[in-house]
């Protein structure tokens, strides 16, 4: 079911916030570096509700057609699902895996500890 609401609307449980059809978006790279210490270039579009929010992610390798690039993908689309249904991004960054040293372990980890370097301290 999808809604589209105001800030002061909460969710119902069940329901995904629609996004509006123009929104807030930016694109960064970053190279995401990997517990085995290999990196990865990635490509990441992010984009926000009118109130400042995180909506959506897309994640893409430079590694074309390989299973590195599906597992972006898919990243992505469970991260934006997420957001939508009303998972707070810091919940869910907070709940991510993470290396003796703090930092991400997983992609999903390294694009919310870019768009929040407050919560990576």
């Amino acid at each position: 079911m999808y809604i589209e609401r105001s800030a002061s609307i909460p969710l119902q449980r069940g329901e995904r916030e629609r996004l509006p059809e123009r929104r807030q978006s930016e694109t960064l790279d970053f190279v995401f570096t990997r517990q085995s210490g290999s990196v990865l270039p990635v490509h990441a579009g992010v984009s926000h509700y009118a109130d400042g929010r995180l909506a959506e992610v897309f994640l893409q390798t430079l590694k074309r057609s390989t299973d590195t690039e599906d597992d972006a993908r898919d990243i992505a689309v469970l991260l934006s699902v997420a957001l939508q249904y009303g998972t707070p991004a810091p919940a869910i960054r907070e709940a991510l895996t993470r290396g003796e040293d703090g930092r991400a372990a997983g992609l999903a980890g390294a694009i919310l500890d870019l768009m929040f370097p407050v919560l990576s301290k």
